[in-house]
Order: structure tokens, then C-alpha cells, then sequence
């Protein structure tokens, strides 16, 4: 597949020059900082050495006041506390860092995590009731909580208090909880709105740590749990997430507790230098891969796990599960592509709307945006509940489908998410009513050049500019992630140098050189349609867009070329 290149424009161009100037850094690197909007010379300070000193005073949180009081009391009085989180990675991880914080002053404490089929997501009646026959007088809920007005209200009918950290957005009424901490509640002046869910119970553990006399970091140790949310939940990776990512990344590479060292063994990563992708790609779907197939408890047991041998066995557990999830994963996804061969044409469709009533809720959202990557067009997968048609909705660049939905919210039961991804439920009778409105507003919202796959480039750069210097300022743009994307750069009439091969499972591989510089190794994975348009075009000459990497082979570590996409004569290759 071949795409169609969007350069991103700083928003001020004057911008460019100055920091070249003020910086002594060549142009690409100042037009990565401008898109970035680092915009003057302490701004790039600033990005180019975060610090922990730099993150954001917790009581600047709307309720942060009354939350750590709540809390500090709680732990001053030896109260029973229950810990309430979601069972995706951002609400397991937030639950062990909340647990094993009170936990170490000795607390009674639990944690509750709704089982994801059979109570679904957030705040419910059941885990109101385990806590309390368990006696606990108050609830801390992490990633969750921020619409549960009625179920504020039946915990406090059971003697139970309630502090809310979550970080979605907040409904028409706020829960009247003894605390509600949400950046993006109405009124909260707090200045980063983009923490994760686990980032909100880091800042209520150290707002917490100062009404007990103690100083904020000695929540640090956790750091590496709230790296692992920020990578997972897609959160902007800017501001004090990139700090926290920074300095929790760090960690796990440093000192990681026992259950991510035995993640990490499990994967074959201890010796390898961890990095977001890592926990994208490796960490993060197996931690998830629990509340994925239904209970999350274990991947809680996994992270507060408290020696090795522990972790080892939930660790196996954890492998065990996400190794039925794959399984799972792999056979929907055929199942998908055959009801597409079958009933229909992608190329003539502006979204797909695939049902199945066997298909299994925990996978079919990563399913629906295989396919979004695959077609470029919005994608809905559905199965069947308990006479109820249950799916997950993934969108394109540029389609908001939670307001799609929205228009369609006269024939849903229900319905929540973002811009890119949400989660719907509809009677069964409704069904082809729905699909056919909704086919409706993707038709009069898109048009053909919506379909075709966007690839946004950073920059032009010239070959001459590759050295070690610049792979040094490029090294300082880490650790990537939403709103600081790996750069992707374009070079014009590159030559092939030597001979193309394919290698592994359908990878080009070959060196590359531009206006006489010195070549450079290449490789494009699963690019095996290109070789034969490439070896048509003879040594070239080639656009190539491409992200730069480090690559280790015999112990010799080079720079590498990792293509992304290519061009011939001007002309989309594929």
C-alpha cells in the first residue's frame, strides 16, 4: 500500500529560522521543534531536558484538596479502603500503584476489578458490595468513576465514601463523591489536561504523601506503572506525560519490579533497552490481554506481585491468556475477512459494518482497526450479548465517529468513546436501520480521497545531514508517542546501491544513497510488492518517506533506514 504524503506545517514558520539561529541546529531538527510548538530557546530547554522538577503541583487539582485529606485520614485511622479500577491496562496499572501505596502503611485494603462481560465497564452496584462486606468505609476508584452519580450515591447509603480519580470526559452532574479528581471536570484549573488514568492516582499518591508529612517523591517508585498506562492508553505523550514516560521508562529498564522483570523474561526483553514501543507492542497487550478475555484481577496480582517466584507463576498465567486472545484475535480476524470477500466490496463502501453473533467482545476492537488499517475507511464490529448487539467502533484520520454515532443515537441503547474509537450497543431489531444510517453519514461526510491512507512527514532531509550529531538531537526527541510521533522524514532522488533482496516474512531490504553521500542500510517491512516495481526502476532515482532507527547486527550498531513508503518518478509505487 502507498500513501499519500502530508507535510506538517509549523504553525508559525518564522519559527524555523529563529530557533536555527538561536539553537545552532540544523533546519530539520528546528522544523521538528516548531511542529512540535516549541517555539523559543527555553521551550527547547525544556523539551530537550525534562525533569521530574518540572511536573505539576498535584493540589492544582480541582478536589485534590479534599481527595488527599479523605485519603491521609483514611491511612492516619487504619480504615478498610477497597481500590476500584478498569481492566485495561491504564486502570490495572493505576489500581497497583494506589493499592501498593496504601498497602505499605499497612492498610486493610482490596482491589475490585468488574469483570468485563459480566458488569462491564466503570463503577457498579457489585463492587459497592464487595466493599462492603469487606467492611471498607471508603472507595478509591482509578480510570473510572467520573459519571457514576447514582452509584456515588448507593455507596454512601452503605457507609462508604468515594474518591474518584478518573481522566475522561465528565457527564451534565458530577458525582457528589468526597472527592472527585478529573482534569477534565468543569472548573479545574489544573494546566495539563492529558494525564492517564493511572497518572490522576500518582498525583492524589503524592498530594497524599505532603498531608502526611512526607515528601512527594517517594511516589516515584511507581513511576514505572504510570509509564506503562501513558504507553498503553494512547495518551498525548507531551507536557508531564513525557516526563513521566521519560522517567518511567528509566525505571524499567533500571529496576523493574518483579512482575514486569517477569514479563520481561517471559518476552525475551530483560536485556533490551525497553522502549514505549516495547510496551505498546509486548507489555502492554499481555497485561491486557486479561480483562481483554474477561478478568482482569490477575494482571492486578501480576504488577503488586511482591517477589519473583510470584510473579513468575502469574506471569505464566498472564502468557497462558494472551496466548487465547491471539488465537482468538487471528481467527475473527479470517472470519471478518471472508464476511467482507463475501458480502462486501470495501472499494465501493464508505464504512464497513461487519456482525457476528459468535464473535468474542474482548477482540473484535483490535480486529476493527486492522481493518481501518487495512481499507482506510471507519470500521464497526458486532457480536451478540444476552439478545443484544454489542460492537466497537474504530474511525479514520479526519472522521469523528462518536459524533457519527451521536446522529444515530435515536436508534442505539447506548454509546460512549472519542474521535477515534467508541463502543456502542444496539437491539437487535434496530440493526439494519442503524447500518444504514450510519452508511448514509459516511457517505455524505467522506469522499474518495478520504479513503486513501495519509502519511504525515516531518521533514525534508537531505542525506548530508545524517551524522552523528544529528542522530544525537534526534535521540533527544524520546520517548515518542501521540502528539510527538517518530519523525518521518522524506529524501528526493535517493539510488539504490547494490542489490535489493527480500528477506524474513515479505521485507525489502537494500542500501541506499543520495548525490554521491555515503549509503546507508535500508529496510522496508512486509514491502515485498515493491521489489519487483523497484527493480523495474533499475538504482532509481527514488523518493523515500522513513523513519531513522539504530540497528544492532554482530555487535556493530549503525544507523538504519526504515522506509515507510516509497515513490518512482514521482509516482505512488503500490
Amino acid at each position: 500500500m502507498s500513501f499519500r504524503w502530508n507535510f506538517i506545517q509549523p504553525e508559525h514558520e518564522e519559527t524555523v529560522p529563529r530557533l536555527q539561529q538561536e539553537l545552532g541546529i540544523p533546519k530539520s531538527v528546528a522544523q521538528l521543534l516548531a511542529i512540535r510548538r516549541i517555539e523559543t530557546y527555553e521551550d527547547a530547554k525544556k523539551f530537550f531536558r525534562p525533569s521530574l522538577s518540572q511536573l505539576h503541583d498535584p493540589f492544582l487539582m480541582k478536589g485534590m484538596d479534599a481527595g488527599s485529606d479523605r485519603l491521609a485520614s483514611a491511612i492516619r485511622s487504619g480504615e478498610k479502603v477497597v481500590v476500584y479500577g478498569d481492566y485495561d491496562v491504564d486502570g490495572t496499572t493505576a489500581t497497583a500503584i494506589v493499592y501498593t501505596f496504601l498497602k505499605n502503611f499497612g492498610l486493610q485494603v482490596h482491589y475490585y476489578i468488574p469483570h468485563r462481560f459480566k458488569e462491564g465497564y466503570g463503577i457498579g452496584i457489585e463492587g459497592i458490595d464487595f466493599a462492603s462486606e469487606n467492611g471498607a468505609t471508603l472507595i478509591v476508584s482509578v480510570d473510572c468513576g467520573i459519571t457514576a452519580v447514582d452509584e456515588t450515591e448507593y455507596a454512601k447509603s452503605k457507609g462508604i465514601d468515594l474518591i474518584i480519580c478518573d481522566h475522561h470526559n465528565a457527564g451534565e452532574v458530577i458525582p457528589d463523591a468526597a472527592a472527585v479528581l478529573d482534569p477534565k471536570q468543569p472548573g479545574c484549573p489544573y494546566p495539563f489536561k492529558g494525564l492517564s488514568g493511572a497518572g490522576v492516582g500518582f498525583k492524589l499518591v503524592q498530594a497524599t504523601l505532603v498531608r502526611l508529612g512526607l515528601q512527594p517523591d517517594v511516589a516515584h517508585p511507581y513511576l514505572d506503572l504510570v509509564a506503562i498506562s501513558i504507553a498503553s492508553d494512547i495518551v498525548p505523550i507531551v507536557d508531564e506525560n513525557r516526563i513521566l514516560m521519560r522517567e518511567g521508562l528509566q525505571r524499567i529498564n533500571a529496576e523493574p519490579r518483579p512482575g514486569i522483570k517477569a514479563l520481561l523474561d517471559r518476552i525475551q526483553l530483560k536485556d533490551a533497552e525497553i522502549s514505549t514501543s516495547h510496551i505498546v507492542f509486548s507489555l502492554g497487550p499481555r497485561i491486557n490481554a486479561a480483562g481483554r478475555m474477561g478478568d482482569a484481577a490477575v494482571a492486578v496480582a501480576l504488577l503488586i506481585a511482591e517477589n519473583e517466584e510470584e510473579a513468575r507463576g502469574y506471569a505464566e498465567r498472564l502468557e497462558k491468556i494472551n496466548f487465547l486472545r491471539r488465537d482468538t484475535d487471528t481467527k475473527t480476524m479470517d472470519q471478518a475477512l471472508q464476511q467482507l470477500n463475501e458480502q462486501i466490496d470495501p472499494d465501493s463502501c464508505s464504512c464497513l459494518v461487519l456482525h457476528d453473533p459468535d464473535w468474542h467482545l474482548g477482540v473484535i476492537g483490535i480486529v476493527a482497526s486492522r481493518l481501518v488499517d487495512m481499507y482506510c475507511r471507519p470500521t464497526i464490529m458486532l457480536s451478540t450479548v444476552d439478545g443484544l448487539i454489542k460492537g466497537s467502533a474504530r474511525s479514520i484520520n479526519g472522521f469523528n465517529i462518536y459524533d457519527a454515532l451521536k446522529q444515530c443515537d435515536d436508534l442505539l441503547v447506548q454509546f460512549g468513546g472519542h474521535k477515534y474509537a467508541a463502543g456502542l450497543t444496539i437491539a437487535e431489531d434496530q440493526l439494519g436501520s442503524f447500518i444504514e444510517r450510519f452508511q448514509q453519514i459516511t457517505g455524505e461526510m467522506l469522499s474518495e480521497q478520504d479513503f486513501k491512507p495519509e502519511l504525515l512527514i516531518d521533514a525534508e532531509l537531505p542525506f548530508s545531514e545524517i551524522n552523528p550529531r544529528f542522530w544525537k538531537l534526534l535521540k533527544q526527541f524520546e520517548p515518542y508517542g501521540p502528539n510527538n510521533l517518530k519523525p518521518v522524514f522524506v529524501s528526493r532522488n535517493i539510488h539504490i546501491a547494490g542489490r535489493l533482496s527480500i528477506v524474513g516474512q515479505g521485507h525489502i531490504k537494500m542500501r541506499v544513497r543520495q548525490n554521491g553521500t555515503g549509503s546507508l542500510d535500508a529496510i522496508g517491512f512486509n514491502m515485498k510488492d515493491f521489489a519487483e516495481p523497484l527493480r523495474k526502476a533499475g538504482s532509481g532515482p527514488l523518493d523515500i518517506a522513513y523513519t531513522l532507527e539504530e540497528n544492532t547486527w554482530n555487535n556493530r550498531t549503525s544507523l538504519q533506514v526504515r522506509i515507510k513508503d516509497i515513490h518512482i518518478n514521482g509516482e505512488h509505487v503500490a
